[in-house]
C-alpha cells in the first residue's frame, strides 16, 4: 500500500484516503506512513479549528473565519516539513482545502527568477533573519518550493519581481478542492510542491476539526 501511495504523491503531489484507518489514532497512522516530526515541544499533533479571532501571528489572527491565502506550511524554516498528514475529526464538504500544483507554478514563471529570488521571514527566528529562496534543488533531483505572503517578504529586488509574479499567477489559478468531509478522511500533502489553503468557514461550521502532523519523510 506504502508503494501504490508513494507513486499518486509523485504523481499527484497529494493523496486522499477515505476513512481511512477508521478510529485510529492520528500519531499511529502518521508513524506507519513515515517520520513524524515535532515542530514545537509538545506540537506533534496540531488541531486546527476555526476561529473568528486569534494571535495576530498566525492565520487564524489575519483571516478569522475567512478564506486562508495559499501557502507552504513552516515556509520560513530553512527545510520545512517534507509532508503533512490532515486527518478529519469533525468536517464538512463546503468547507474543503484548495491544493495548487507548484510544479504548474514553476512551469508558468520564469524558473530562473524564482530561483533567485530571495525572502525572508516577517519576523526574526533565534534573533536572526534567515534569507531563503523560493526555489531550491533538493537532493532527488527535484525541488522545493515555499512560498507564504503573510510570513514572508521579499528581500531583494529579484524577491520583489517574483513576489508580484507569484501573486499574479495565483490570482488566476484554478486550484483544486479536496473535502476532508468525514471522520478519519486523510490528506497527504507534499508540501515541498503543492501550495494549500483553507476555505471560508460558513455560518454552523464553526466545530470544524482537523488534526494536522508533519512527516520529515516516508516510510
Amino acid at each position: 500500500m506504502l508503494l501504490e501511495l508513494k507513486s499518486q504523491l509523485a504523481a499527484a503531489g497529494f493523496v486522499l484516503l477515505n476513512s481511512y484507518r477508521p478510529g485510529a489514532d492520528v500519531v499511529d497512522v502518521a508513524e506507519e506512513l513515515g517520520e513524524t516530526l515535532t515542530p514545537w515541544e509538545g506540537g506533534l499533533v496540531q488541531t486546527l479549528s476555526p476561529r473568528a479571532q486569534g494571535d495576530p501571528n498566525t492565520y487564524s489572527g489575519n483571516f478569522g473565519l475567512g478564506a486562508f491565502p495559499f501557502h507552504t506550511d513552516l515556509a520560513h524554516w530553512r527545510i520545512p516539513p517534507r509532508y503533512l498528514v490532515l486527518r478529519c475529526v469533525t468536517g464538512y464538504a463546503d468547507v474543503p482545502t484548495s491544493l495548487v500544483d507548484g510544479n504548474s507554478l514553476v512551469e508558468a514563471l520564469s524558473r530562473s527568477v524564482l530561483a533567485r529570488a530571495i525572502f525572508k521571514p516577517r519576523r526574526p527566528r533565534d534573533g536572526a533573519y534567515a534569507l531563503l529562496r523560493l526555489l531550491e534543488d533538493t537532493a532527488d533531483g527535484r525541488h522545493l518550493l515555499r512560498w507564504d505572503e503573510l510570513f514572508l517578504q521579499p528581500a531583494s529586488p529579484v524577491g520583489g519581481k517574483a513576489n508580484d509574479l507569484v501573486r499574479e499567477w495565483l490570482s488566476d489559478c484554478q486550484p483544486i478542492s479536496v473535502a476532508l468531509a468525514q471522520p478519519d478522511d486523510t490528506l497527504i500533502i507534499d508540501n515541498w510542491r503543492m501550495l494549500h489553503a483553507r476555505s471560508p468557514v460558513l455560518a454552523g461550521r464553526e466545530d470544524r476539526a482537523i488534526q494536522r502532523v508533519y512527516l520529515r519523510g516516508l516510510n
